[in-house]
């Protein structure tokens, strides 16, 4: 049975998890990256973002001072929860866990009204944490956090391109957009991207994007080709790690797309920096 006790207990070990520790995937795509650069400096940097990793698991302490706005991903299966607002219990339950792991782990408090600036110290707010929510035909619930820290969430960009733009204005803007955000996201970067939809559902969808694990081959050979051809421009550019040149500047490049109006192609860039955080867990 779902309870919010629950729920609060799994929001904060996720939060705790993902701030001290990256997926092991990242880790494998940073230690690849260090084996493909030449020259010295892009070699210095990969191997401090290494040793930083290192460091705050040994330490039990999170890896990035920013350690993010907490965006929490629910996908709700055939679950009992303990009483009948599954609403109540859920956004509770977030709150809870959020504010509780900012205190515990500590996480820094990140949370501010856009106008008077003012922090409500606990990493919550008005809207935040940021909830996605899913219906899924599973016997479970799932919580994914992904803490977004803003050094790269400021260089995201939306584009509300004409069809006839087709997949190569796809390319040309999430490759215009990398460029512009040179060193800012401290690359190495994940991109993720979404193509369709409106345009707040092209932007949450290259978010969803960055969460599909980095190796992997898009299942869809269009867009397979296209995550292909975007990371090749973009590790040609010269970025480098941290914006000081070599050949590693993104990680990998994932696309998700959904259906769109037919009068427009709407495409979200989303760019997650090297601490490219985030953990899953499911409660059945």
């Amino acid at each position: 049975m779902i309870t919010e006790k629950k729920v609060e207990d799994t929001i904060c070990q996720l939060y705790k998890k993902a701030a001290i520790s990256l997926p092991e995937d990242v880790k494998i795509s940073l230690e690849s990256a260090l084996k493909v650069e030449n020259d010295e400096l892009p070699q210095l940097n990969i191997e401090a973002i290494l040793k930083n990793i290192e460091l705050a698991e040994k330490r039990a302490i999170p890896m990035c001072q920013d350690t993010g706005l907490p965006i929490i991903f629910v996908k709700i299966g055939k679950v009992e929860f303990e009483d009948n607002n599954i609403y109540e219990t859920i956004y509770n339950g977030i709150i809870k866990g959020v504010q509780k792991a900012t205190k515990k782990t500590p996480l820094r408090p990140n949370i501010v009204d856009p106008i008077t600036r003012e922090n409500t110290g606990n990493n919550s707010g008005t809207m935040i944490p940021q909830i996605d929510i899913e219906l899924i035909n599973e016997n479970y619930i799932e919580f994914t956090i992904l803490p977004k820290g803003f050094g790269s969430e400021n260089n995201n960009a939306l584009k509300m391109a004409l069809p006839g733009e087709g997949i190569e204005g796809v390319k040309n803007f999430v490759v215009e957009t990398v460029l512009k955000a040179g060193g800012k996201p401290c690359p190495p970067i994940v991109v993720g991207v979404g193509i369709g939809g409106t345009s707040d559902l092209a932007l949450k969808t290259a978010k969803k994007a960055l969460l599909e694990k980095l190796g992997d081959k898009n299942p869809d050979p269009l867009l397979n080709k296209l995550e292909d051809s975007i990371l090749k421009e973009i590790n040609n550019s010269g970025i480098g790690p941290m914006g000081l040149g070599g050949k590693t500047t993104a990680l990998d490049v994932k696309v998700k797309k959904v259906s769109t109006h037919t009068a427009g192609l709407p495409i979200g860039v989303c760019i997650q920096c090297w601490a490219h955080r985030h953990a899953t867990a499911r409660l059945k």
